[in-house]
């Protein structure tokens, strides 16, 4: 009978799904633990023994006992609650599983048992090698419904099996502490269910820095809704089994909306992007609105919170389908969604997104929930009709939601116990003459806190008005915008963008400022040029600090997603080798950002194409050390490793003091926080990108290596990274001085101003730590760490031969290379002139760095200096800042 009431339930299933078929997992097995026999859930459901099972180590006595609970609470079932599992010791089942991620669930009912008791118990889980509980009391755990503490939990996980054909869930008892479970359950899921592989498919919540989950990721579930409607129990899934909660809880403060009653004739209409198996046809035609009054709607957001804790990145989904009969056409109910005061989404539309009515659709959204020194906080989402889009109903729509918690990059998702609550009424003094004393001194200290404060309050209430005059004088008449309201390009698509930052990560100008910095923004004062726009060279705070200022051109389609994420990663970086954000502009709809000058340009300008003065041996390892710096900080120096992906030596920078900074984050991704690489499409410049990025387009802190390997070599030849015309061996210089370094040929192709400067010694060294760097393989490339130590020991060698040569120990000729020597590399001249004619833009496969293509004709030779540049005036392309130009190729 129960059987035939689980089948039936799929029957009905099956029914509202318009005829789609429940998912089939691959992998299925419910362990009860503690029983001796083979045992039926309620639901129709056959749970296996764990006692003598295969799943369990031959030695399970000696480690563990079965316990029977000793009684039962009217909302625990028989299976598999009142039979227990404990250890005394580290305690291992091993489940034989097939490729791919799998749910793990867990059953505790925290009771008294025969010779145990589970209130008391502490412990840690693991799987494979990710930590789940860690010191964990399920009687602490438990949740509140009608608030009283429930009898029993599940805690979900997801659990990623894809180099091992098991799962091996290890119990570990915390000291003086026994560990205990009533039930296992695991169960396979559709590939690619939570974790999906495309380019800019995610960005982080608040945020424009793109997010990948990999495959390694384990994420356990804080919460799955059925919004609008009520529970649905696990064997009303699609086959996964899992339970869908009624979202009344969770809902914030009076406005709760509107359920609207679905039609009997409702048919969900899956399609290829939102198969069946994403969840039940029952979510999607149950659903919460707003109510029917657009005035008071437009007046109040529908709103849920949720308890989460800290230190954590959150994936949210968000399930929507329209089933009303009213809402047929794109543009009739528009909204925007909020998740922790953060703007996710502008301008939702389900029928947009979906296609159609009744068929649904999910989008998901990651959020980083920094620790703060709080271990919980308090998730909002919010939805909120969106203003001036001309939509028929002001009114939003949810149908489902589901949050998960995102493993560390240690692979832990173990979050601390919930503190017991304690009594919160104090004890007070039994004595009359005591207690008189002590309300004499609360009153007197309660009439100084107040007086205290009345004064500060007064105080702040001046300087308020005073900011707010001074603010008012200098802006005049200019009306301030803010990053969320600035207008898209007229031919751009994007639809969101930055978010103000806090005033103390960085300084928010006035576009008057910026105006008479730049004598409103005179031809005169351009340093660089790109897609994005001009780069201007400025003087704030009358006259005092220049800094370069970068804005974006109203009509340029380049490089605006990149501005965004310069603006995001820059303004919480401080290091000495990467270039400063000083601050932003945002008045009337601008972007402009405003950096620190950079008195001497980048260091291609001192390496070739250039009328200055080549650089000494010794200041390009300086200036190579300090660049190396700073990708070490961006790697490890931060809480979650950057990868520049675009290192090149135009986006290194020199200022007055030689001092290297790393510049141009447009491309910069958050690294692997999970695993070994971020699987990404390939963005860089030719001959810089990372070989094995761009073959398996698996994104790693190795590729900067390999980029920085080439800016090495660039260093030491002074040659372009790619030169087409050359011998097709020669055309990459990385691969051109990897063949060299093998054949010991590597003088033959050093910058020709070198020569009687580098000591061998130096060379050998310099020249094995870059071609170490230019690997194919990335595991074979040092780790930035190692790539600094490398170029403090190659200087610390160029320097004490220096000293020697000076002391006279040793001739010059056995100290220096031969200046006698030169490189077979020369470029014949195609015409008239010494050298061949080439342009910058073909050396830019993904991304084009520099000025216009008329201004970077020059005239070079691999052995000589660069003698001619189309503007001999003033250097555009090159001058401070490497900018976009080719945004479809980035």
């Amino acid at each position: 009978m129960l059987r035939f009431i689980f089948y039936l339930h799929l029957l009905v299933s099956v029914t509202s799904a318009g005829g789609s078929a429940p998912y089939t997992p691959t992998d299925s097995i419910l362990l009860d633990c503690g029983a001796s026999s083979n045992t039926e859930s309620e639901d129709g459901r056959d749970w296996l023994a764990d006692e003598r099972s295969k799943f369990a180590p031959s030695n399970s006595e000696s480690a563990s006992f079965a316990s029977r609970a000793s009684r039962q609470d009217h909302s625990v079932t028989q299976v598999p609650y009142m039979t227990a599992r404990v250890f005394r010791n580290n305690f291992t089942y091993s489940f034989p599983v097939s490729p791919g991620l799998k749910f793990l669930r867990f059953y505790f009912y925290p009771v008294q048992y025969s010779g145990f008791d589970g209130t008391t118990s502490f412990f840690s889980v693991t799987a494979n090698n990710h930590l789940l509980l860690k010191n964990f009391s399920a009687s602490l755990n438990l949740p509140v419904v009608d608030d009283q503490p429930a009898a029993s939990l599940i805690k979900e996980f997801m659990v990623p099996c894809f180099e091992t054909e098991k799962l091996n869930v290890t119990f570990l008892p915390s000291p003086y502490s026994w560990a205990f479970v009533n039930g296992i359950e695991l169960v396979s899921m559709p590939k690619n269910m939570y974790v999906n592989h495309q380019e800019n498919s995610l960005t982080f919540v608040g945020h424009k820095v793109s997010f990948d989950i990999p495959h390694a990721t384990a994420f356990e579930t804080v919460s799955r809704l059925n919004v609008g409607g009520a529970t649905v129990g696990s064997v009303d899934d699609t086959g996964m089994f899992r339970t869908w909660f009624d979202d009344t809880p969770y809902i914030f403060g009076a406005a709760v909306g509107y359920t609207p009653s679905r039609g009997n004739n409702v048919t969900i209409k899956y399609s290829e992007d939102t198969p069946s198996y994403i969840a039940p046809a029952i979510i999607y035609t149950t659903s919460r609105t707003m109510i029917d009054d657009p005035q008071i709607n437009m007046n109040f957001n529908l709103t849920w919170n949720f308890s989460i804790d800290t230190g954590f990145t959150y994936l949210l989904r968000l399930h929507f389908c329209e089933t009303q009969l009213e809402v047929t056409e794109e543009g009739q109910r528009v909204f925007d969604i909020f998740i922790n005061n953060q703007t996710a989404e502008l301008n939702a539309d389900v029928i947009h997104w979906s296609g159609g009515n009744s068929i649904p659709v999910c989008r998901d959204y990651v959020l980083f929930v920094p620790s703060e020194g709080q271990s919980k906080q308090t998730l909002w989402l919010a939805l909120h009709p969106s203003k001036d889009v001309g939509s028929k109903f002001a009114d939003s729509i949810l149908n489902g939601l589901e949050i998960f918690r995102l493993n560390k990059s240690d692979g832990s998702l173990a979050v601390p116990n919930p503190q017991p609550e304690s009594d919160p009424s104090p004890t007070l003094p039994s004595v009359g003459r005591k207690k008189k004393k002590y309300s004499l001194v609360m009153v007197i200290t309660i009439a100084v806190f107040s007086g205290l404060l009345a004064l500060s309050l007064f105080l702040c209430f001046l300087i308020y008005k005073r900011k707010v005059r001074r603010v008012k004088d200098s802006a005049a008449s200019v009306q301030k915008s803010s990053w969320g309201q600035v207008p898209c390009p007229s031919n751009s698509t994007c639809t969101t963008s930055v978010s103000l930052l806090p005033s103390d990560l960085c300084r928010r100008f006035s576009i008057i400022e910026l105006k008479e910095a730049t004598l409103n923004f005179d031809d005169q004062f351009i340093i660089g040029s790109g897609g994005f726009g001009n780069v201007y060279r400025g003087c704030i705070d009358g006259g005092t600090t220049t800094v370069a200022i970068k804005r974006l051109d109203s009509s340029s389609r380049q490089g605006f997603r990149e501005f965004q994420t310069e603006l995001e990663l820059l303004s919480k970086l401080r290091h000495v080798n990467l270039v400063s954000l000083i601050g932003f502009c945002d008045d009337h709809g601008e972007m402009i950002l405003v950096y620190e000058y950079m008195h001497r340009g980048t260091l291609r300008d001192h390496l070739y194409k250039t009328k200055n003065p080549p650089l000494p041996w010794k200041r390009r390892l300086e200036i190579c050390i300090g660049a190396a710096r700073g990708l070490q900080y961006l790697h490890a120096g931060v809480k979650h490793p950057i990868i520049h992906r675009d290192i090149k030596s135009t986006n290194i920078l020199l200022d007055e003091n030689w001092v290297a900074k790393v510049s141009d984050f447009g491309l910069s991704r958050l690294g692997p926080m999970f695993q070994s690489h971020v699987t990404t499409v390939v963005k860089g410049s030719i001959g810089y990108v990372d070989p094995e990025y761009y073959r398996r387009q698996q994104l790693t802190e190795k590729s900067d290596v390999y980029s920085f390997g080439v800016v090495l070599f660039e260093v030491l030849c002074a040659r372009q990274s790619m030169i087409p015309g050359l011998p097709k061996d020669q055309v990459n210089l990385a691969r051109w001085a990897r063949v060299c370094h093998a054949r010991g040929t590597l003088e033959n192709i050093v910058d020709p101003n070198l020569m009687g400067e580098i000591s061998p010694l130096c060379l050998e060294k310099f020249g094995a730590l870059a071609e170490s760097c230019v690997r194919d393989v990335g595991t074979e490339r040092p780790m930035m760490s190692d790539v600094v130590w490398g170029l403090e020991f190659a200087l610390q060698v160029q320097e004490a031969t220096e000293r020697d040569m000076d002391m006279g120990a040793g001739g010059d000729e056995a100290m220096v290379i031969r200046s006698s020597q030169t490189s077979p590399l020369v470029l014949k001249a195609e015409g008239a002139g010494g050298g061949t004619t080439t342009d910058d833009d073909n050396e830019e496969l993904f991304s084009v760095s520099g000025g216009k293509a008329s201004e970077s004709r020059s005239t070079i030779s691999s052995v000589g200096r660069s003698v001619s540049r189309g503007d001999g005036d003033r250097i555009k392309s090159e001058s401070v800042f490497s900018e976009f130009m080719n945004h479809n190729g980035r």
